[in-house]
């Protein structure tokens, strides 16, 4: 099985407080780490954990960080395939509450990789799945070469334009940075996962039938909501590449995101078997 990401990485770094600072406060971390992180990077350690090896397709910041992130992704098992920007390498700063809550501040402009960068494109078209998160529309041309295509709605900027139907495009009714309206993608997505935390989701099909799904049990007390979404279409692409049906594959992803919530960063906890 083969399955790929194409996408963004952030550099994070990471402190538990016990509370997020309202305006004018100053509150202590309790504790500090930093890692490569974002939705792209996530997905494609959570998929080469699952499946065993992931290609991800990327461009980063040709500077300390970048490599540095090109580095750790590696030790963490994705085989990162990247373009070298000028761009300083995009950050982040979250904060992770005590009630495991993610509040995150974003430095720097997402970067994606370009359909015309110089990069294993050909690869996709032997992949079971891929799920996209940043990128120009050429890319996202080139990633439906793949069997299933996954694409998160904060890639609108790319989809919109590049005129190609996903088997599945993710997005969360809590995060206004996540909107749909039908139509805005032509052709439409043969299904819309919704995502709603505790509360499930909600697998959406272009005739307007609608399937729900129940949150899963957390494993564990929960600990840091960061990459929970990420790994939740992590997992649904997996299932997909592995055959699964689409209401039996977002089953499948929000164990993975659930399995997430209860490690220190978005890496830390074992994912799910299928």
């Amino acid at each position: 099985m083969r399955v790929g990401v194409v996408g963004h990485v952030e550099w994070v770094e990471f402190a538990r407080v016990d509370h997020v600072p309202v305006p004018g406060e100053i509150v202590h971390a309790l504790e500090t780490w930093q890692e490569p992180a974002g939705g792209g990077a996530v997905a494609a350690v959570q998929l080469a954990r699952l499946a065993g090896d992931c290609l991800f397709l990327t461009a980063l910041g040709d500077d300390e960080l970048g490599h540095r992130a090109a580095r750790d992704l590696g030790e963490l098992g994705v085989r990162v395939e990247t373009v070298w920007r000028s761009e300083p390498q995009r950050r982040a700063f979250v904060h992770v509450d005590a009630v495991a809550e993610r509040t995150i501040t974003v430095i720097g402009e997402r970067m994606g990789p370009h359909g015309g960068d110089d990069l294993p494109w050909d690869e996709l078209a032997n992949a079971d799945a891929v799920y996209f998160t940043a990128g120009d529309p050429d890319a996202v041309r080139k990633a439906r070469a793949a069997r299933q295509l996954v694409a998160t709605t904060r890639a609108l900027e790319a989809l919109v334009p590049a005129h190609v139907q996903l088997d599945v495009l993710v997005r969360s009714a809590r995060d206004p940075g996540e909107r749909y309206e039908s139509g805005e993608l032509e052709p439409p997505p043969r299904f819309v996962a919704q995502t709603d935390g505790a509360a499930g989701g909600s697998l959406h099909a272009p005739d307007g039938s609608e399937t729900r799904w129940f949150a899963p049990p957390l494993p564990g007390p929960p600990v840091n909501a960061y990459g929970a979404g990420d790994s939740f279409a992590a997992g649904l692409t997996f299932g997909l590449a592995k055959g699964l049906g689409p209401e039996e594959a977002v089953e499948f992803g929000a164990r993975c995101g659930a399995a997430v919530m209860t490690g220190r960063g978005p890496y830390d906890a074992e994912l799910p078997k299928l």
